[in-house]
């Protein structure tokens, strides 16, 4: 795309001297290259979240990150985002849709039916088809191309949680959506299930108005929490969150969880599935979402009978390989005890009790008395 004219605008003057309206025009450039692009929403904040950053430095003080070190190690940087930017003005905020193609217009009812129904096994809605992250880079990476392009000299490179961003306060602040008790960021033209992505750039971008909340007095979020991890309106404590005891705790799942986990073996979708802004959430136009290897419909034994192996070439481009084998049995270890007794069932146990992975077998072992057989 070649805008030679829009090119020779803005490079004709440094840029505090250039007048707001070529900024306008660029940015309402950028929101429709977003929508070309796959985007739900682009919107645009300036870089001062250190309120935000207070209220994650209190979290991280509380140790409600659990052993998600990483969050830990780079706080000051969340509230000086010019650190990873130098000379950076604005963060542009973009918003991904990600339910398949084929969602139909039930799917939270069938959803929540799934994590009820004996010998299922839940994978969260997100990450059943390609990694994010790989989508959401490359398109990122391309709308900043454009804009490089636009201005005749190299925009910002993307981030995609891949720099210590408060991406949920700059998406609320570019007027994406407001946060809601669950501590996501919600639309009420999308609900929640999406995901975000940043660029840093120098540009004098105008910046968009916040969005009001409208969660009003509903509480269904927190109500529908299996574990209580969300201790009320925006206290989330991770260390009781299926999301990170199923994808980021490295270690033995707490034995007083594993009930309440159900059989919810990759992340954890109730506090989304309950909010009634969610049924305005919206089916991505891209294939990358599409369900993969029936992952919207395999049972516990069959995703507990993969090898290293079938583990490893079924999910390529999946973002549940990042776990590994190890606690993809570990999760559903913990779900197979979670299910009702039967020969299948204890079969598929017994068939790992011998696992080379301590952890693995601590988990069999448990999950073998749940289900009222001797080890």
């Amino acid at each position: 795309m070649n805008h030679a004219a829009q090119d020779t605008e803005f490079a004709t003057a440094p840029i505090g001297a250039q007048t707001p309206e070529p900024w306008a025009a660029l940015a309402d450039r950028i929101r429709r290259w977003g929508a070309e692009l796959g985007f739900g929403a682009v919107g645009f904040a300036d870089l001062d979240v250190s309120e935000a950053a207070q209220r994650y430095a209190a979290w991280i003080g509380a140790g409600m990150h659990g052993e998600m070190a990483y969050l830990e190690r780079h706080a000051a940087l969340r509230a000086a985002p010019g650190q990873l930017q130098p000379g950076a003005l604005r963060v542009i905020s973009a918003r991904m849709d990600y339910l398949p193609r084929d969602t139909r217009p039930d799917w939270r009812a069938r959803e929540i039916a799934r994590s009820t129904q004996d010998g299922s096994a839940v994978v969260s809605v997100y990450a059943r088809g390609r990694d994010y992250h790989k989508v959401l880079r490359a398109r990122l990476g391309e709308l900043a191309r454009r804009i490089a392009r636009e201005i005749g000299r190299d925009a910002y490179r993307p981030y995609c949680d891949s720099a210590p961003l408060l991406e949920v306060e700059y998406a609320r602040k570019a007027g994406i959506g407001w946060r809601g008790k669950h501590t996501l960021l919600l639309t009420r033209d999308a609900g929640s299930m999406f995901f975000l992505g940043e660029i840093l750039t120098d540009l004098p971008l105008p910046v968009d108005a916040p969005q009001s909340s409208h969660c009003g007095r509903c509480v269904r979020c927190i109500e529908a929490c299996p574990t209580g991890a969300i201790l009320g309106p925006y206290r989330l404590d991770a260390r009781r969150c299926i999301s990170y005891l199923t994808i980021e705790h490295p270690g033995a799942i707490p034995e007083d969880l594993r009930p309440a986990i159900g059989n919810r073996v990759y992340g954890c979708d109730d506090c989304q599935l309950v909010c009634p802004w969610n049924r305005h959430a919206r089916a991505s136009g891209l294939p990358d979402f599409d369900v993969r290897n029936g992952l919207d419909s395999a049972g516990l034994a069959e995703l507990f009978a993969w090898t290293p192996t079938q583990f490893r070439d079924r999910l390529a481009g999946s973002p549940i390989l990042r776990i590994g084998h190890e606690r993809w049995l570990r999760n559903l270890a913990v779900g197979l005890g979670n299910a009702q007794a039967g020969p299948a069932t204890v079969a598929a146990l017994r068939s790992r009790a011998d696992h080379e992975s301590a952890l693995v077998r601590e988990h069999v072992r448990w999950a073998l008395r749940r289900q009222d057989v001797e080890v």
